[in-house]
């Protein structure tokens, strides 16, 4: 059952919509259903991409510079970026872009690696010794999208886990782009050269994410792409279904789709902050959700007032007023703070800033969030760039499941069993018993051959 929709006649953004919840008692699947959400397109994507996916399979290189040529209007001849433009792209980056990056690279690897986990062994009788142990993938590929904006950010917060993780071999794709005689942005270069990342190529989209999957042989122009274990990386709907479509071929980090943010406020909230927070993620993508949920009427219509004048005067207005006017922004009105918890569970935000009264013990009660971001002076722009936090999270409400980028993304644990003739011996009957419970019992034959 879905709350009413309404707007209040005398709101001065009447376009950002009213979910009234007050009152009622949903159950979990009602409350999910409630949320404001934009309309899944992975199932209109899915031909088109997995056609992209087939012609990369199927003509390798010439096809990432048909596609090139396709959809970002560049003529290439070679993918890979040549080490000179790295170098010329970190030499000529502004400084304090250089020092804010370094500022956020030292910072998110301080976070990563604390986030390594230590191996386990455990000797489970005299002579029985199981290990869970963690070991690096080899290689991995990193998107880092184009379009709308810029993100070196987003190659920090790939790269960074994947080093602190140990992986040896890392490649980068971001898409061409013709302003810049068909090489990524030199922001998102001089990142790449700042980590120490010589492996990139200038192809975007669902392509990259096929190439990174399949690999691509050797042609005349290129060297050959090598297949990598792990794709991880945001991106646009060809991007995420791409990903969606190669999983089981390689692992991957999700499927992230469009950018989102709830804020649950009381009273005491700042509407001024509020409304600032709330366009800061609605300027990514016209798609994006921003998503107040609050018990205060009134503290709803002053974010409404802040968030016209705001948007009156951000750079990216037009962009922010589509976002923060589709089905997947709005106000949820709640009876209190226990509803609007089981709302921020419900909707599962990929960034999720508290701002109430007592805001870390609220923080303390959430279940499933890719981040939160707690009181007035954490802000999800500062998780975006400088925390030290992963701003590559699940989106769509698969934060209920899944988690944000991190250092175990690029691992996997091993299971490692050591036992001595004398433990083997001491369960034997044991699994004799079992395998043929099983009708298996070649199993059993596999211990007692060992006795005979």
């Amino acid at each position: 059952m879905k709350g009413v929709i309404s707007s209040s006649p005398e709101a001065a953004f009447d376009s950002f919509r009213t979910i009234d919840l007050r009152g009622k008692h949903l159950s979990p699947a009602e409350l999910k259903g409630a949320m404001p959400r934009a309309e899944t397109t992975f199932d209109a994507a899915s031909d088109a991409v997995a056609a992209i996916i087939t012609d990369v399979r199927t003509r390798g290189f010439a096809a990432l510079t048909d596609l090139a040529q396709r959809f970002d209007g560049v003529e290439q001849h070679s993918v890979r970026v040549p080490d000179e433009a790295l170098d010329t792209a970190l030499e000529q980056l502004d400084p304090a872009v250089r020092s804010a990056l370094e500022t956020a690279i030292d910072r998110t690897r301080t976070f990563a690696k604390a986030q390594c986990p230590a191996d386990a062994e455990v000797e489970i009788r005299p002579g029985a010794v199981l290990t869970h142990k963690w070991v690096p993938v080899s290689r991995v590929g990193l998107y880092v999208p184009g379009g709308l904006a810029v993100y070196p950010s987003s190659v920090i917060m790939n790269v960074v886990p994947a080093q602190a993780a140990g992986v040896q071999s890392l490649a980068l794709a971001s898409p061409p782009q013709k302003e810049f005689g068909g090489l990524p942005h030199p922001t998102i270069l001089a990142a790449a050269k700042l980590l120490g990342i010589t492996e990139v190529y200038a192809v975007g989209g669902a392509q990259a994410i096929a190439a990174f999957a399949y690999g691509v042989p050797a042609d005349a122009n290129n060297g050959e792409l090598l297949p990598v274990d792990v794709v991880t990386g945001p991106g646009n709907v060809f991007v995420a279904t791409a990903k969606r479509l190669v999983k089981g071929v390689v692992g991957i980090d999700s499927e992230a789709g469009p950018t989102e943010i709830m804020v649950l406020a009381d009273d005491t909230a700042n509407p001024r902050l509020v409304a600032a927070d709330l366009i800061s993620q609605a300027e990514h993508d016209p798609n994006a959700g921003s998503v107040l949920v609050t018990a205060s009427e009134e503290l709803a219509g002053k974010v409404r007032a802040e968030l016209a004048r705001q948007a009156g005067t951000t750079k990216h207005g037009d962009r922010v007023r589509t976002a923060l006017s589709g089905a997947q922004s709005g106000v949820i009105l709640v009876d209190g703070l226990e509803q609007g918890i089981a709302v921020c569970d419900a909707y599962a935000a990929e960034h999720l800033e508290i701002q109430t009264a007592d805001a870390e013990a609220v923080a303390a009660r959430i279940r499933s969030a890719g981040a939160i971001f707690v009181g007035d002076y954490s802000p999800v722009s500062l998780g975006d760039y400088c925390a030290g936090s992963n701003h590559v999270l699940p989106t769509g409400g698969t934060a209920a499941f899944s988690s944000g980028l991190n250092v175990t993304t690029f691992m996997r644990a091993i299971q490692v069993i050591n036992y001595n003739r004398e433990a083997l011996q001491e369960v034997s009957a044991d699994i004799v018993a079992l395998s043929v419970a099983e009708d298996l019992p070649a199993h059993g034959d596999a211990v007692t051959v060992r006795f005979s």
